[in-house]
């Protein structure tokens, strides 16, 4: 077996590091052989799954896994009026955006509904969010006339070249660009008395100054509202507006990635910029918005897209076709008619409050943070000087795995445990969450630790 290692995931799979049955170790040798040795598998022992139902996820002997981790499938796994959408519309036409047809434009009209109080006037679709930061980056730099960039220090905005070189989470071997600037992510449970909305600014303004200093336009400020892989961090609500001022007076724009925060997630609005008072320039859109069917986008001003439309041509083949297009529609029909942003809201609080009473038995949990179907959960080994306990949570996210519950890590110290659940998780499998924890954590404190 091949599969590279990536020191870089607290759930990630090392070859020799478990002993894995014989249909499993396979089963991974046929995919090293098949996919080659970029591609990575998550937890120590790798997950075999054949089929997805709500919340669940099912192995092939029929193990059934809560995923409290992929917002893909923000409505759950197969969602029926998603599936039923996808399926009459595949069976009628699935062609491109070179021909008319009404979907592409319903679901415009939908989307920009959702935000009256801002410019937003277009609709560009793509069929993944790093293609969707790629198109809103290239806008920026036509706009602005400028190339730099301003992103957060563990933020992750995509996997193409030009936005990997603005995403520092990805690890030290893929290199930032000389236009990028890194600024600290408010990480309010760190920051003591300080006023990190104010701080935030004070960053923002500095990286403005130093691309300046050095003979680079700055293009835009492109941040994740609820800043997920810097370890979710959504207070103090407005924290952005001033950072977002600062960009604008310097000539650049405000991209807003609601890839991550986005489609009902914060329990509060449809979009996570919403509850920072902010106007972006361009929304850009991703994993939650088709339920698992491969469409993305971007919501941009006429203003912002006025000479990027003129000059140039943009055409993506299955950006936009009446297939995604329908599963979109799906998607928003669902979050309306399930109530689904306040659904979030009410289980989400259940969620956050129940893992944070857990704080009172295990010292280890720092800060219990999130809104919304979005709970960030900083595991320390020392609450008086919050050290970041990396190990301790590679072995509760492992553990968990084993237990039946699947979640993640994320923040600069990989100590962060990142539960993500799809907006359907209810209220009993909210409970189930909190309880294996409680049982993963008591467990990785009374085992020895794995070197």
């Amino acid at each position: 077996m091949n599969s590279t290692p990536d020191l870089n995931m607290v759930n990630a799979y090392i070859p020799g590091r478990v002993k894995l049955n014989a249909a499993t170790a396979a089963l991974i040798e046929r995919r090293d052989a098949l996919l080659g040795p970029a591609y990575r598998l998550m937890y120590e022992h790798p997950l075999h799954i054949v089929r997805g139902e709500g919340a669940w996820l099912i192995d092939p002997e029929g193990r059934r896994y809560l995923d409290a981790y992929n917002n893909v499938a923000s409505l759950g796994h197969c969602h029926p009026t998603v599936t039923e959408a996808i399926c009459r519309q595949v069976q009628t036409l699935a062609t491109n955006t070179r021909y008319l047809h009404d979907t592409i434009l319903e679901l415009a009209e939908r989307l920009l509904a959702t935000v009256p109080e801002t410019e937003l006037a277009h609709l560009m679709l793509t069929c993944t969010g790093s293609e969707a930061n790629d198109v809103a980056y290239r806008i920026a730099q036509v706009r602005t006339g400028g190339t730099g960039v301003i992103v957060t220090e563990t933020a992750y905005h995509g996997f193409t070249d030009a936005v990997a070189k603005f995403s520092p989470s990805l690890g030290a071997t893929v290199d930032l660009g000389a236009h990028v600037r890194l600024v600290p992510a408010p990480r309010a449970y760190h920051a003591g008395a300080v006023d990190v909305a104010e701080r935030f600014t004070r960053d923002v303004e500095a990286a403005i100054r130093d691309l300046q200093r050095h003979g680079i336009k700055p293009a835009a400020l492109i941040v994740d509202s609820i800043f997920t892989s810097d370890g979710i961090l959504p207070e103090p609500a407005g924290l952005l507006k001033g950072a977002v001022e600062a960009i604008k007076r310097a000539g650049g724009i405000f991209i807003a990635d609601e890839v991550q925060p986005g489609f009902g997630r914060t329990g509060e609005h449809l979009w996570g910029f919403q509850r920072h008072g902010v106007i972006p320039d361009i929304v850009t859109l991703g994993k939650p918005m088709g339920n698992g069917q491969p469409v993305a986008g971007l919501l941009a001003t006429a203003d912002v897209l006025a000479e990027f439309g003129r000059n140039s041509r943009y055409f993506n083949t299955f950006g936009g076709n009446n297939v995604s297009c329908a599963a979109a529609l799906a998607v928003l029909d669902t979050i309306e008619k399930e109530r689904l942003v306040q659904h979030a809201a009410e289980v989400g609080t259940l969620l956050r409050e129940g893992i944070a009473a857990l704080a009172h038995r295990h010292a280890a949990i720092g800060d219990v943070r999130g809104v919304g179907m979005f709970v960030g959960v900083e595991l320390v080994s020392d609450r008086l000087t919050r050290e970041p306990d990396r190990a301790l949570t590679t072995r509760v996210v492992n553990l968990m795995r084993d237990k039946g519950v699947l979640l993640s890590g994320c923040a600069m110290g990989h100590n962060v445990l990142k539960i993500r659940p799809p907006l359907v998780l209810t209220a009993e499998q909210a409970g189930l969450v909190i309880e294996t924890l409680d049982a993963a954590l008591t467990e990785a404190h009374s085992a020895v630790p794995r070197v």
